[in-house]
């Protein structure tokens, strides 16, 4: 039996984890847009709560830097209002681990607000 996404987590988060290399794959595919050191594709999926993936590649730093890279747009995340239906991937350039947290979020609501805009047209 396929589970499929019904509620949230219990981790309080307000969207899932974007999982499996079809989701992903699509969701890539999807709108993008580039706001500071960040990186936010947008694509529609099929109904349920908003999907999120993150992604920090070598170039952002060791395994540490990734991680703090990660947690840090995880809460960043946490702080938008994000559409139902609809997939971020979004993806840390190097600047994200040093950058201001209030910086940060500023980055991702414009990247997501551009890239939603461009999404409707």
């Amino acid at each position: 039996m396929k589970k499929g996404v019904t509620a949230l987590p219990r981790s309080g988060r307000r969207y899932v984890s974007l999982r499996g290399r079809n989701n992903f794959a699509a969701a890539y595919r999807g709108k993008r847009h580039a706001a500071g050191a960040v990186v936010v594709l947008i694509s529609k999926v099929s109904q349920g709560p908003p999907r999120v993936a993150l992604v920090a590649g070598k170039k952002v730093g060791n395994a540490v830097r990734r991680n703090r890279a990660k947690r840090r747009l995880r809460a960043a995340m946490g702080r938008l209002h994000l559409r139902d239906d609809t997939a971020y991937i979004v993806i840390a350039r190097s600047g994200v681990v040093d950058a201001p947290f209030e910086r940060l979020v500023a980055w991702l609501t414009e990247a997501t607000q551009a890239t939603e805009e461009r999404e409707k047209r």
